[in-house]
């Protein structure tokens, strides 16, 4: 009956450091490729959108006018 028994220590995630850590990597560089590509997303989306209306003093332009 001892050879019934199987041995699943090879696949689990916690005994086999090979794959745990190739899939510990790869789970981190999708992780930071998505920070990046959300942030970048944002970025694009909250980009400066025409000029603003902004009254400048007429003494401080780059020809000033006095009164």
């Amino acid at each position: 009956m001892a050879h019934d028994i199987q041995d699943n220590s090879k696949k689990d995630f916690t005994k086999n450091w090979v794959n745990s850590s190739r899939f510990l990597f790869y789970l981190q560089v999708f992780c930071v490729l998505a920070f990046i590509n959300a942030g970048c997303f944002r970025l694009y989306n909250q980009r400066y959108k025409g000029t603003p209306d902004v009254e400048i003093q007429s003494s401080t332009k780059y020809t000033p006018e006095y009164k």
